[in-house]
């Protein structure tokens, strides 16, 4: 299965009611160590925002002003995820907006936003000692997402300097490979695991030592990597 296979947008809203059911389950003061100091609540206010936003961007309009005041958590968030995904849904994918990259399609939005809310759960899950589950497919996606779309991005706003180094990613349950990364030289190390274990090795979620992921080659490279904003 390619990217292009994967229909992002039912997906997105599949993970948002995943998240939303969670919120119920995990106290909003819990702490959630993958995220810094924040806390439950602070999580699903920021993932919130984000699709408050992500909607506005879609449609190539300002943002306005959110306040979610003494509205529930829950109710809260799903309000903002409704917006977005019905947003998405009523623009169609053709339709022009605002993008990381400039002017582009809506469609952007729907692969974007379904990245940022599964990492997320997997943080909301995670704080509250849940698992995850999502397709290898789904993960192979945010892998790709991250060498194509947010690690360049990165580099071009500044935030990091272009690689100098070369990191070959396997995902051995989706059948997918990566080079993060420059082309045309030898790679320096080689990184092999689950396709969920290279997605969160990319977010900051997961370490390459442990037994989800295999290294082979250069591992002081690789976190020289891993050290850099790869993603916002």
């Amino acid at each position: 299965m390619t990217d292009a296979d994967l229909d992002h947008l039912a997906l997105l809203e599949l993970v948002q009611r995943e998240l939303h059911a969670t919120i119920g389950l995990v106290p909003a003061g819990t702490p959630v160590p993958s995220c810094g100091r924040w806390t439950v609540t602070e999580l699903v206010d920021h993932l919130a925002a984000i699709h408050h936003w992500a909607a506005a961007m879609a449609r190539g309009h300002d943002e306005e002003p959110l306040e979610r005041g003494s509205v529930p958590l829950d109710e809260h968030y799903a309000r903002c995820a409704h917006e977005v995904a019905a947003t998405l849904a009523a623009l169609g994918p053709d339709a022009p907006g605002r993008t990381l990259e400039g002017p582009g399609p809506a469609s952007f939005w729907r692969r974007r936003q379904l990245h940022e809310t599964l990492v997320h759960l997997w943080d909301l899950r995670t704080a509250g000692g849940l698992g995850v589950e999502a397709a290898p497919e789904v993960w192979a996606d945010t892998v790709d997402e991250v060498v194509h779309v947010m690690q360049p991005r990165q580099v071009r706003l500044r935030r990091m300097p272009a690689l100098d180094v070369a990191v070959d990613l396997t995902a051995l349950d989706a059948g997918r490979e990566w080079r993060l990364g420059p082309g045309g030289v030898a790679a320096r190390v080689a990184v092999a695991g689950s396709a969920e274990s290279l997605a969160l090795l990319l977010w900051g979620r997961r370490t390459p030592g442990g037994p989800h992921l295999a290294v082979a080659g250069d591992a002081a490279a690789l976190d020289r990597v891993l050290a850099q904003p790869l993603v916002p």
